[in-house]
């Protein structure tokens, strides 16, 4: 087993860099499915979600070749659909872009239901209308979605809630489609125009990314690119709030801080300084933390992602705060977590009321999902003493070597592998 020991009560001081977007990194790396020729990705995040959607691609008789510790050549011309591992696809979110991939470039696609953190009923029944509307049959049965069609035809969809993983998909899926699609009520989301600007390096054409109208115009052939992933907003906002919760100051390097504005504004509200550079941003805990009402919303709204890293620095603010989820459902069984710090939290619904003000005391933990995991980080940072973290798998799935980026700020952070005791009762 393995876990993260932080010895917390030091502040975070230093130059800390943000990796490549992981909610751009998998979409834009299994979307090289559709390109009959060779890409190079660059600043690809270190981490398992990349490391299975690579392993995935292989699978299916992609080559892969690693550049750099960052950079990867994917080429998808030796590649044939239905081959993605059930056993691999299961462990992450994002393989439903599979079924876009092989549709656009076979159509007909064979992919087992997807895994990842679980937040609750996060359905792909938009997926599905969006891939009906371009002319595929669909069926799910078996633990396995089968969608083929003759050809994929321009279409126009209108989502019914705003969904991200539908945005992406049909945008894959129609990039090749004969005619025009146009996507009605789209996410906005900077990694949705990160597709969109990477699809179009390769010879696509989509207009409107980062509005709520996207426009596909399919074309015969797409080409090999290479292509640089954006920097990820939520590790930034990760690390935005590790400096507030710790007492300290951090230079935040290679992030576009438009993307970081509604972060930004909350912790301005709550009294931390935060100044934007060109491509970095500063923040700097400079007092005592006051409340604030956060209700998360899709982009350009508060992120969800960023639900539980707030929900700690709210702990510590003087008096009541809420904080309102708007986009996924469960997405507060971390609360049960800081609880066993002291927290007091309760939770009514889609809403946390947080009375703050209060110390937390270092405890042992589990991460219940990603981003709830590096939030008991964050809480650990704060807490003095040594807090102790399991299930550390889910963290890795979208956080590049937080360990040593913490370690190399002043965190007291370490991951150690504890031994089974069940192993060693029956080694002896």
């Amino acid at each position: 087993m393995e876990k993260i020991i932080i010895n917390g009560g030091r502040p975070l001081h230093g130059t800390v860099e943000v990796s490549g977007a992981k909610n751009a990194a998998v979409p834009i790396i299994l979307a090289t499915l559709l390109i009959d020729d060779k890409c190079v990705i660059e600043n690809v995040p270190g981490i398992s979600d990349v490391s299975l959607s690579l392993d995935i691609l292989a699978a299916m008789g992609c080559r892969i070749r690693m550049l750099g510790r960052n950079t990867v050549e994917i080429d998808s011309r030796p590649a044939r659909g239905g081959l993605s591992p059930y056993e691999l696809v299961r462990q992450m979110r994002g393989s439903y872009y599979l079924v876009g991939a092989e549709l656009g470039r076979w159509s007909r696609a064979y992919v087992g239901l997807p895994g990842g953190c679980n937040f609750g009923v996060r359905p792909i029944d938009q997926h599905i209308k969006g891939f009906k509307a371009l002319g595929a049959e669909v069926r799910v049965e078996g633990g396995y979605i089968d969608a083929r069609a003759e050809r994929l035809s321009g279409a126009s969809i209108y989502f019914d809630t705003v969904t991200v993983g539908g945005t992406i998909n049909i945008m894959i899926a129609a990039a090749k489609a004969k005619g025009t699609t146009v996507i009605e009520n789209a996410a906005r989301e900077p990694h949705v125009v990160d597709l969109a600007n990477f699809l179009n390096s390769c010879g696509a054409k989509i207009s409107g990314a980062g509005t709520d109208v996207i426009k596909i115009r399919g074309v015969d052939k797409l080409y090999g690119s290479t292509y640089a992933i954006i920097p990820d907003m939520i590790e930034a906002g990760t690390y935005m709030c590790a400096a507030a919760a710790t007492r300290g100051c951090l230079h935040i390097a290679n992030v576009i801080p438009k993307h970081l504005e509604s972060i930004s504004a909350k912790l301005e509200e709550m009294g931390v300084e935060v100044i934007e550079n060109d491509d970095s941003i500063d923040v700097r805990h400079t007092g005592e933390l006051r409340r604030v009402n956060i209700k998360t919303l899709p982009y350009p709204g508060f992120p969800t992602d960023m639900n539980p890293q707030i929900g700690v620095l709210l702990c510590l603010a003087k008096g009541v705060s809420c904080l309102t989820e708007g986009v996924f459902d469960n997405r507060f069984r971390y609360v049960e977590e800081l609880k066993r710090m002291g927290a007091n939290i309760n939770v009514d619904g889609a809403t946390a009321i947080i009375e703050g003000g209060h110390e937390l005391s270092p405890a042992p933990v589990k991460a219940v999902d990603l981003r709830a995991g590096v939030a008991m980080i964050i809480a650990g940072l704060a807490a003095s003493g040594r807090t102790e973290i399991e299930d550390i798998h889910y963290i890795e799935r979208g956080y590049d070597d937080i360990v040593g980026k913490l370690r190399a700020v002043g965190a007291d952070i370490k991951k150690v592998i504890i031994p089974d005791p069940s192993v060693f009762e029956k080694a002896n």
